[in-house]
């Protein structure tokens, strides 16, 4: 089934949320840590993210420094068929633009379809650590439109070369990201909601949001989404705030705005245990509004803050 007739069929707000594939030489043990804390709360899926390649330094034998690049969290197409078959739960693995060629995604949809795995999440990804501006991998796609379209084409029988598949099965479904507060490349609102439009109008199924902190952003978006003709859902995406630090990075890493009455009670914790217990309850009442206005469904950014989600749900569903 497809995301949104997996999500059609809980009468309540259903519940999701998403999991990092394990740093490279790392075992499972961690990641199934999480899912197991978290099932009993019914995810209709878990999200496996993705991680293209970055580049490190590292000296060589005449001292010179030499620029590699490394993959440190690889295995997200193994990751999901994993999960999926240890606990029953459909899965989304992430594909990227970043990082790939066309033919490594093909790839990665050849496995996936043998794996019987038929959800995905279509991304450009971000740009990489070094760089001031995202650069396509060379023979990759450059836009999310682009990735999209050869997934329709893969879907409708043609591999990226133009040549023919033989025996199709069940043609991916896929959702796409969308931003309550903007993207951080795009110009303005205006163009961001043409880019997001574009991405539906090509065959995305259902949009999940970047994390926000104010759901006032998220109901503006909502609502400009449905009078563009825009009718997919659109899933909320909640991140449960931990650690003092996330005040700094959070913002500078995902370009979402923390509004002023949560840093007022911010202001006042002056250990993580303190702040961790305010993320709890500013995500609680989060939650309580969206789902009295029948947000379909409530996505969740478990990295690290497994703990917090699993409170946060028992008072909520």
């Amino acid at each position: 089934m497809t995301i949104p007739e997996l999500i059609s069929q809980t009468s309540s707000t259903a519940f999701s949320f998403e999991v990092l594939p394990p740093l490279k030489g790392n075992s499972m043990d961690g990641l199934r840590a999480t899912v197991d804390k978290l099932r009993e709360f019914d995810p209709k899926y878990i999200n496996i993210t993705t991680h293209s390649a970055e580049y490190i330094f590292r000296e060589r034998k005449d001292n010179l420094l030499e620029r590699q690049r490394i993959r440190r969290r690889p295995g997200t197409v193994a990751v999901a068929a994993a999960l999926q078959q240890e606990y029953g739960i459909p899965v989304v693995p992430h594909i990227l633009c970043g990082g790939f060629t066309r033919s490594e995604t093909e790839y990665a949809l050849i496995d996936l379809q043998f794996l019987g795995i038929s959800n995905i999440l279509a991304l450009r990804g971000d740009k990489a650590q070094d760089d001031k501006v995202f650069r396509p991998t060379p023979g990759g796609n450059a836009y999310t439109t682009e990735l999209i379209q050869q997934i329709n084409d893969y879907n409708a029988g043609t591999f990226a070369d133009g040549t023919p598949i033989k025996d199709t099965t069940t043609p991916f479904s896929y959702g796409v990201a969308c931003y309550p507060e903007k993207h951080e490349e795009a110009p303005n609102l205006d163009s961001d909601f043409r880019f997001f439009k574009e991405k539906i109008d090509l065959g995305a199924d259902y949009g999940v949001t970047q994390m926000f902190f104010d759901n006032a952003a998220y109901f503006r978006f909502v609502e400009r989404a449905r009078a563009e003709g825009i009718n997919v859902p659109i899933i909320p995406g909640i991140k449960p705030l931990t650690r003092l630090n996330q005040l700094v990075m959070l913002p500078k890493m995902f370009h979402c705005d923390l509004p002023e009455t949560l840093m007022q009670e911010a202001r006042r914790c002056q250990t993580d245990e303190q702040f961790r217990a305010l993320g709890r309850e500013w995500a609680i009442a989060q939650c309580r509004e969206l789902i009295a206005a029948g947000v379909p469904s409530i996505h969740f950014y478990s990295m690290g803050a497994a703990d917090a989600i699993s409170d946060i749900a028992k008072e909520v569903y």
